[in-house]
């Protein structure tokens, strides 16, 4: 198991495709299948899946309709726990070891974020919202790369090391030895992929939640705007 290194499988348009992208692919692939034949065979099961997915979203994004966010999230959230258990099978690596397809993950969230604030705020009142009052701008932008990083950065730690303790291991005592280790591994997996989903949802929620003051407003301005169409008409 080579968990340090990332071998290139072959090279695409002249630029290198590492064994971790080929792994994501085919992960990619193998997900869709199963989920489909799961839908086919028993529904049931997507549902409790569906249902699990939405208490933990919920939890964290207090909106009415949760469903916009599911596919971001909950495919996700699916994509991560079997990424980061892949390297429990024999032969073969974890996507989520490799930076670059944690990067990828953090940048996929980091413009979703701003995509559903505008979305649910629209662009002006959005850009508002981003930074109030103005001169707190560079700041908030500093605020939300450095988030970005760290969500990277946390989820590719963990995973990479807890794939290295297990090959070492496996490398220098027998077999059963390392299998409360290997338990370890899952249980971090499953963990990593929770923390990063939570993390995504409280990301989104401070884009897309509107204060109340914001309500009042926005509740305000329609009155006026009611008011003065029932003006208009009786003129």
């Amino acid at each position: 198991m080579n968990v340090l290194t990332h071998p290139i499988a072959f090279y695409l348009l002249g630029l290198p495709v590492r064994s971790t992208v080929v792994m994501t692919w085919i992960l990619m692939v193998v997900i869709v299948l199963l989920v489909l034949l799961i839908k086919k065979t028993n529904p049931a099961i997507l549902e409790t899946i569906i249902e699990f997915i939405l208490n933990i979203v919920g939890d964290v994004l207090n909106v009415d309709n949760l469903y916009p966010y599911l596919s971001l999230l909950g495919s996700l959230f699916i994509f991560l726990i079997s990424a980061n258990l892949l390297s429990l099978l024999p032969g073969l690596t974890s996507p989520t070891a490799d930076l670059n397809t944690t990067i990828a993950l953090s940048l996929i969230v980091f413009f979703s974020v701003h995509y559903f604030g505008m979305l649910k705020k629209g662009v002006w009142g959005y850009l508002k919202t981003v930074a109030d009052p103005i001169f707190l701008l560079p700041i908030e932008v500093i605020g939300q790369i450095s988030r970005s990083v760290a969500l990277a950065l946390r989820l590719f730690g963990n995973i990479m090391s807890g794939d290295l303790i297990v090959a070492i291991i496996f490398s220098i005592v027998p077999l059963i030895v390392p299998l409360p280790l290997i338990t370890l591994s899952m249980v971090t997996g499953v963990v990593q992929a929770y923390i990063f989903i939570t993390l995504a949802t409280l990301y989104i929620a401070s884009a897309v939640e509107i204060s109340q003051a914001d309500e009042d407003g926005r509740k305000t301005r329609k009155k006026l705007f009611r008011r003065k169409e029932v003006t208009n008409g009786k003129s």
